[in-house]
């Protein structure tokens, strides 16, 4: 059996399982589990999987293989407290992070999302527009800066939010 039709067979099942730990990384996603068990299949593949193994026995092997990556990465997880101390002068994130007028955990809810979009999804011209944008270039600006016209700029940031509203939409 070639890859193709091995990845196509199991696919379907790799996405429900993906599904079902998605929220057990603290920062990783169902697609990001999706990938990494796709990576680890092709990998199985490559190195030539036993002859004669059914589906449920590679959908199996995918699945133990997501679940200590989950362990491994949980492990190597930092999370911080805003009123925990961290230090041994007991500073806290709520006293060293600036005040903007908002409440601290939006703002934090903010630069999280911001970074996310910018480090996830986004094709390297998107992700150039993106911190342009973020900047506040304009897209005559923009299109100038990268040597591309003003459509191009308007089509790859209609782009960009049509990828993060699919997203933002899940996470609601």
């Amino acid at each position: 059996m070639d890859f193709k039709t091995l990845y196509e067979k199991v696919s379907p099942r790799l996405r429900k399982i993906a599904l079902r730990y998605r929220g057990c990384g603290y920062f990783i996603d169902s697609d990001d589990l999706y990938q990494e068990m796709c990576m680890h299949l092709w990998e199985r593949f490559k190195n030539g999987m036993p002859e004669g193994v059914n589906e449920a026995y590679v959908i199996k092997g995918c699945e133990f293989y997501i679940l200590n990556f989950l362990r491994k990465t949980r492990d190597k997880a930092m999370v911080l407290s805003l009123d925990n101390p961290f230090n041994e002068d007991s500073d806290t994130l709520k006293d060293i992070l600036p005040d903007t007028g908002e409440s601290l955990e939006r703002n934090l809810d903010r630069k999280m999302l911001l970074d996310k979009i910018r480090n996830n999804g986004l094709s390297r011209r998107e992700r150039e527009v993106f911190l342009l944008l973020l900047k506040g270039y304009t897209l005559r600006e923009i299109g100038k800066e990268l040597g591309i016209s003003h459509v191009m700029v308007n089509k790859l940031k209609k782009r960009i939010i049509k990828k993060w509203q699919k997203k933002l939409e899940v996470t609601k």
